[in-house]
C-alpha cells in the first residue's frame, strides 16, 4: 500500500502541464500533458479544422502524431491543415489510416510523439475496455480524439465513455468551439469568423 501524502505537500506537488498562453490558455486553462480531449460535433461544423488548429499549437511544444482514421491523406484534411496554417516547420507527422494496434507499437518506440489526436473514434475500434487500456498503458501520453455526434451527443457507446472520462470536452457547432475543460478557461474559440457570422447570425 502506497503511503499518502500531506496537504502541504500535494500543493507543492509540481504537475506537468503545457504552459498555454493567450486565447488558448483563455479556451482550455494549462492542460496536463497526459489530459484526454474529445472533440465532437456534427458534419460539417468545423471539427477537423478545429483539431488542425490545435494540432498546429500544441506541436509549439512537442511532437504531434494526426492519426487521420477516418478520411485518410484526403483533400479534405490537407484543405484543414492549409486553412490552420500548417506548414513542414510545425511538428505534426500525418498517419493514413493507422490502426490503434499499430498506433501502439510506434508509441512504445523511445521518444515517441506525446500528442496524439485520433480522427476519429468511430473509425479507431476503441470500445469501453480498449480506450482504458489505451489510456492506462501510454499514461504520459495526450490524446485528443474526434467525433461524431447524434444530436448533442457523442455516437455510440463507447464514444460516450470516453466523453465521459475526458479532461477536455469540445463542442464544435458553426465553425465556434465550445469546452468545458477541468483546467478552467472555457471561453469559446471560433474557428472560422467568416463561417461562423454565417451560421450564427439569426442566433
Amino acid at each position: 500500500m502506497k503511503q499518502g501524502i500531506g496537504i502541504n505537500q500535494f500543493y507543492n506537488t509540481k504537475l506537468d502541464v503545457f504552459e498555454f498562453t493567450d486565447n488558448w490558455l483563455a479556451f482550455s486553462g494549462k492542460p496536463e500533458k497526459n489530459s484526454a480531449w474529445f472533440i465532437y460535433g456534427n458534419s460539417s461544423n468545423g471539427k477537423t479544422v478545429f483539431a488542425s488548429q490545435l494540432a498546429k499549437y500544441l506541436s509549439t511544444f512537442s511532437r504531434v502524431l494526426y492519426n487521420s482514421l477516418e478520411e485518410g491523406l484526403s483533400v479534405s484534411l490537407r484543405n484543414a491543415f492549409k486553412n490552420a496554417e500548417i506548414t513542414a516547420k510545425d511538428k505534426i507527422t500525418v498517419l493514413d489510416k493507422e490502426q490503434i494496434a499499430i498506433l501502439k507499437e510506434r508509441l512504445r518506440k523511445p521518444k515517441s510523439p506525446k500528442i496524439i489526436i485520433i480522427d476519429s473514434f468511430q473509425y479507431s475500434g476503441l470500445n469501453a475496455k480498449s480506450y482504458k487500456e489505451l489510456r492506462n498503458e501510454f499514461n504520459k501520453h495526450m490524446f485528443i480524439f474526434v467525433s461524431h455526434a447524434d444530436g448533442r451527443l457523442p455516437s455510440g457507446r463507447s464514444a460516450k465513455s470516453a466523453h465521459f472520462d475526458a479532461d477536455v470536452k469540445i463542442w464544435v457547432e458553426g465553425y465556434k468551439a465550445m469546452p468545458k475543460s477541468r483546467y478552467g478557461g472555457n471561453t469559446p474559440h471560433t474557428i472560422w469568423q467568416q463561417e461562423a457570422e454565417k451560421y450564427w447570425i439569426n442566433e
